[in-house]
């Protein structure tokens, strides 16, 4: 491969990851909007994209194996292809969240809660893509402040997780069985919920992690 022709399978290889990061996103965001509206069109088209999503990761992935293997790249360009390698990995796993908001949207009865789901969603998006522009922009200052701002998040999700059990102490279901196994499935649910999203965010940690490994050649920036 000529030099001019590296050089452009590395820059279309940044812009191939920031493509995939970008339809990863409208897949969480579709599915809170499913988990939100149990809108079982939006559910299903987001749990059916999710193969697509699985094999243009493993393509990447692909493309990634090749340079690595065949242009043997050193310095800023081995950390680039292996900063991109990784963080496709968590772009994919946060496309398998998205799967899960879908699937919990086709399994509840929407009912209403204190716990505000729909915003813990748009802070764990805003932070993925925040992370993503940092990767497009090589700006490692930013790198730190998507992992500051994990923190809040983390916090955002504890206080909710302990006000769902908070509630569940308080509600009184009376005697009927059935109620009572309603209820807990409806907790457990938001709990995954939450749970999944908090992951989100520690996914667009290791995004930034990644970035900034590639910039300043050290993996414990961020830790």
């Amino acid at each position: 491969m000529a030099r001019d022709e590296y050089q452009t399978a590395l820059e279309d290889l940044r812009a191939d990851v920031l493509d995939l990061g970008a339809d990863v996103i409208a897949q969480l965001e579709d599915g809170l909007t499913a988990l939100e509206s149990g809108d079982e069109t939006i559910a299903r088209d987001v749990i059916d994209a999710d193969d697509g999503i699985n094999d243009r990761y493993l393509t990447l992935e692909g493309d990634c194996v090749d340079l690595l293997a065949l242009q043997q790249p050193v310095a800023s360009d081995l950390r680039f292809i292996a900063a991109s390698f990784k963080i496709l990995t968590d772009l994919e796993r946060v496309g398998d969240l998205a799967t899960n908001l879908a699937r919990y949207s086709l399994s509840t009865e929407h009912h209403a809660h204190e716990v505000d789901v729909q915003a813990i969603g748009a802070d764990a998006s805003d932070q993925l893509e925040a992370a993503l522009t940092a990767y497009e922009t090589e700006d490692a200052a930013a790198c730190h402040a998507v992992a500051a701002r994990d923190d809040d998040l983390d916090a955002l999700c504890q206080r909710a997780s302990e006000r769902v059990v908070r509630d569940l102490l308080e509600r009184e279901a009376g005697d009927d069985s059935w109620a009572v196994e309603r209820v807990l499935d409806d907790v457990s649910r938001i709990l995954l919920t939450i749970r999944d999203l908090e992951r989100v965010g520690d996914h667009a940690v290791n995004v930034a992690a990644r970035t900034l490994y590639m910039l300043e050649n050290d993996p414990q920036l961020l830790y």
